[in-house]
């Protein structure tokens, strides 16, 4: 049997994995927590091609980074969804999951089960939600362009091209409009993926 570990050693498992998993999530959440917000710093990426990118935006940097740990790579991943499902908070998303590790890790570490944990976790959701449902969130008029605006400013502020944010936001609302469906259900379908197109636009001709 001595030969047999010796040829195959033991893997780590149980307590070691999950705090390992913690400090590969924590690394990731680190690595963009300084693009969050208004004074927000830029990244500056070099892709595949050579060419210099400068951005501040979570989803962008995650997707240069080559990771092999999977911790680290279903980190990138709920950016990937939040981008496509949202389109807006992948940083906010990183950073908040990183943190949710963080407070987990000294339960963990105190022998807790990670079901307990995780109950814990699902019913501060409920609650959050029901907060935000019943005493955060209002009623928005789809159809006042200028309350439209002012939401669309909320989302592009933070961005590299805040300082044309003016025509951004109309372009924006002007492009969603054109490809709203109304459903049946009273409800409104709007699928940018397949009827909107972004073109990037050098800033010398927006000037």
């Amino acid at each position: 049997s001595s030969g047999i570990n010796a040829e195959w050693p033991l893997r780590p498992g149980g307590r070691k994995v999950q705090l390992s998993n913690i400090k590969a999530a924590k690394t990731i959440s680190d690595i963009i927590r300084t693009c969050l917000g208004p004074k927000a710093m830029l990244k500056m990426l070099m892709d595949p091609m050579g060419g210099i990118v400068m951005t501040n935006d979570g989803n962008a940097i995650l997707r240069e980074i080559q990771v092999q740990h999977p911790a680290a790579k279903s980190m990138i991943e709920i950016s990937r969804t939040q981008d496509e499902e949202v389109g807006d908070g992948t940083t906010s998303v990183i950073i908040l999951a990183g943190e949710l590790l963080k407070v987990a890790e000294p339960f963990l570490v105190e022998n807790m089960h990670p079901t307990v944990i995780i109950a814990a976790y699902r019913q501060a959701l409920e609650d959050a939600v029901d907060m935000m449902r019943n005493d955060v969130a209002k009623s928005v008029d789809i159809n006042n362009r200028e309350e439209m605006i002012k939401i669309i400013k909320s989302s592009l502020g933070t961005k590299f091209m805040k300082g044309w944010n003016d025509l951004a936001c109309g372009i924006a609302l002007d492009a969603v409009k054109c490809v709203n469906i109304d459903d049946k259900g009273g409800y409104k379908e709007i699928d940018i993926k397949r009827y909107a197109k972004k073109k990037k636009v050098p800033t010398a001709t927006l000037r």
